[in-house]
């Protein structure tokens, strides 16, 4: 916060209520900016102090987090639940939303969105015009558009 406000020094009181001290509350300008140094100088040094070992070190437990917490069982069981949830879901969204698509319509949403490529590569791949590949492109989010009328606005 301090690094932020040049004009003022930022302090949490022993409350946890932050205080801003200005200039003005200072007897003269030496004293201000000699206390105003210090925390930000105290930042860099708190923010920079282990972070060699924790910027080059990989966690052996993929369960252990940056804070070295470990999720207790049932968190873990959770995620997977959560996990194994959504990707049903996704699976019957996609199986949905290939019903209302041609094979071809199909396969360029899937270039565009699932393999990253722009409509130029995709037009390439597929030895049409760009024009034509963002043709079936809009027509494929149209068709979709009006499966899924709910979400057709929030693409």
């Amino acid at each position: 916060m301090n690094k932020f406000d040049q004009e003022a020094i930022v302090c949490r009181s022993i409350t946890g209520i932050y205080i801003l001290l200005t200039r003005e509350d200072f007897a003269c300008e030496e004293k201000f900016l000699r206390w105003k140094v210090w925390p930000d100088g105290d930042y860099y040094d708190t923010e920079k102090d282990g972070r060699g070992f924790y910027d080059n070190g990989i966690p052996l437990d993929s369960h252990v987090d940056k804070l070295g917490a470990v999720p207790s069982d049932i968190l873990l069981a959770l995620d997977a639940a959560e996990a194994s949830t959504e990707a049903r879901r996704t699976a019957a969204m996609i199986e949905q939303i290939k019903i209302c698509l041609t094979g071809t319509q199909h396969r360029r949403l899937w270039m565009l969105y699932a393999r990253k490529m722009n409509v130029t590569a995709i037009a390439k791949a597929e030895g049409i015009s760009k024009a034509s590949a963002s043709r079936s492109i809009r027509a494929a989010l149209k068709n979709i558009s009006a499966f899924f009328p709910e979400r057709g606005e929030n693409r």
